[in-house]
């Protein structure tokens, strides 16, 4: 019975992996279009003819210092699509309970539409998103459909981190001062002006961009699909994204220190003008970067790539007729 078990099983060949019925795939794209028209034609509330979408990008902006939030959507799809044929072969029956969740979602659209909230709106989106899915298609889809769906709450502005900014200023000020330091610039602070004592260089403002809020926002998303993507178990994915917070604090130190460096050995011109808009880019985000791959590596005990891989038991099973078969 044990061999002709086998020989059936490979008779049959490879399992298929399961997919998404047409039935369920067409009531999903007609939910979507009516969760679509909610949210991108009724106008938002205390906003005139603005719909909550329109609401929502206008948000994007270097006030808000939210420039990186279109990247959030098209992060979210990509997720998706590198997930999709995982998706499909985890595509299984729904759970009722997802209909809890679309509730509480279309509790803060309401909840956001009463007050004059977009943010609270706009919030109810991913649980919306999420529910469906899980309704439609178990918790298996759901698990791996979370992260890409939640990823747009990193695109809504939060008054609370506005309010930071200038707490955040004083501490780049400080840290800056003490980096240019060691480099022998001598400087005077005063509120968020940093003086030059040998007066080479006119005084430099830290404003609100170059506090690091900015920064912040934009390498807490890198860091939450860096620990998303990562194959770690879920507390050095925790680590990982709670890194971002004092690794942008300590590249935007090292992006400040290099202007004044630059404006006392240098160009101060220069420093202040052209180095002052591309070093963010030219330097804050590879330093960054390399040093959220620094605390992946620890985490890793390595270099991510080059960790060992796990060794595969394999034990050999003998059927009728003494021929070997190798099962792992």
């Amino acid at each position: 019975m044990h061999g002709e078990t086998l020989d059936s099983a490979a008779n049959r060949g490879p399992v298929k992996p399961g997919g998404i019925p047409k039935g369920a795939l067409i009531v999903c794209l007609l939910c979507a279009a009516v969760v679509a028209g909610f949210y991108f034609l009724v106008p938002a509330s205390g906003w005139k003819d603005l719909s909550t979408a329109g609401w929502w990008k206008s948000s994007w902006n270097k006030e808000n210092d939210y420039q990186h939030g279109f990247l959030v959507p098209v992060i979210m799809v990509g997720l998706i699509i590198s997930q999709w044929k995982k998706l499909r072969e985890v595509a299984g029956p729904g759970h009722w309970s997802g209909l809890l969740v679309v509730l509480l979602g279309c509790l803060f659209y309401l909840a956001g539409q009463r007050t004059g909230q977009p943010r609270l709106t706009v919030g109810g989106l991913p649980m919306i998103l999420w529910g469906a899915s899980l309704f439609m298609w178990g918790w298996r889809t759901a698990w791996l459909l979370f992260f890409p769906f939640f990823v747009l709450w990193l695109a809504i502005p939060v008054p609370e981190f506005q309010q930071a900014t200038t707490r955040l200023q004083i501490l780049s000020t400080k840290l800056a001062q003490w980096g240019s330091g060691l480099f022998g610039v001598e400087t005077v602070v005063r509120g968020t002006l940093i003086h030059s004592v040998s007066d080479k260089w006119e005084p430099l403002s830290i404003d609100k961009g170059c506090g690091g809020i900015r920064s912040l926002m934009a390498l807490i998303m890198i860091s939450s699909v860096w620990a998303y993507l990562a194959p770690i178990s879920l507390w050095k994915k925790a680590i990982l994204c709670l890194a971002a917070f004092p690794l942008a604090i300590l590249g935007n130190m090292l992006r400040l220190t290099s202007i004044f460096v630059i404006s006392e050995y240098g160009n101060h011109a220069f420093a202040a003008g052209t180095w002052h808009d591309w070093s963010g880019l030219l330097l804050f985000y590879p330093i960054s970067l390399v040093m959220l791959l620094g605390v992946h590596s620890v985490l890793e005990g390595g270099l991510p790539w080059r960790r060992p891989r796990k060794k595969l038991a394999v034990r050999k099973v003998v059927r009728e007729g003494g021929e070997a078969l190798e099962a792992r």
